[in-house]
């Protein structure tokens, strides 16, 4: 029968929350830029111009028929040169880079749908108001439409936000030392391979039960 030994976690906890900054720093980085991208793609795909709302569409359905790990690959092992482009020399681990990039493009696919559906349920209504008002289109679709649309769909946000965090682990295929990646090579090394992955889980599970609960909070409130 299997004895279980933890005592390799206390000394492997300075390497972990290493790696967990790393996982945070591409979630959050993924999900600023993927609503930034994903709100631009969303207004263009809603927009009257038929070659931007085709040109949106194109870039959403094409991410969103792709694996991510194919497209953590794609940035990592096909364009690096590109990304050294944009970042310059300087930019340190090529992989973290690539993870970035890869994630927030991915991303931007999925939060684009949140967010164009977010716009559609806002009332024709409010913006038959702001162009009364004397408003522009983008006035309104700013200070009238784009406020009501987020205060829609925050949860649905914060729900592709925890499918994000538990999709960071995929770096491991570019050697990126994530939470879940450092938790493994540890294990590993110290022939404690199921403790760390079963205390990785464990963390998994507390931060994005957590974060679930904070959204049917929210859910329940918006619903009022």
């Amino acid at each position: 029968m299997y004895e279980f030994d933890w005592t390799s976690i206390p000394g492997a906890l300075p390497l972990l929350v290493k790696g967990m900054l790393i996982t945070l720093e591409v979630t959050l980085t993924a999900i600023t830029v993927g609503i930034v991208w994903g709100t631009l793609l969303a207004i263009a795909r809603l927009g009257g111009n038929r070659l931007l709302a085709t040109l949106a569409a194109t870039y959403v359905n094409l991410f969103r028929s792709v694996p991510l790990v194919m497209v953590i690959l794609w940035f990592y092992l096909i364009v690096p040169q590109a990304i050294k482009a944009v970042f310059g020399e300087g930019i340190g681990d090529i992989r973290l880079a690539s993870a970035l990039t890869a994630f927030a493009l991915f991303e931007a696919a999925y939060y684009s749908e949140i967010i164009r559906a977010g716009i559609q349920s806002v009332p024709k209504g409010q913006v038959a108001a702001g162009q009364a008002l004397g408003l522009t289109n983008g006035q309104t679709m700013r200070l009238i439409v784009l406020p009501q649309a987020f205060r829609n769909m925050m949860p649905l946000l914060l729900t592709q936000a925890i499918i994000l965090f538990q999709d960071t682990s995929l770096v491991y295929v570019i050697g990126l030392s994530d939470f879940f990646g450092t938790a493994y090579k540890v294990g590993d090394r110290d022939g404690r391979l199921v403790e760390l992955l079963l205390f990785a889980g464990a963390v998994y599970f507390v931060i994005c039960f957590s974060v679930s609960r904070l959204v049917k909070r929210l859910q329940a409130r918006f619903s009022q």
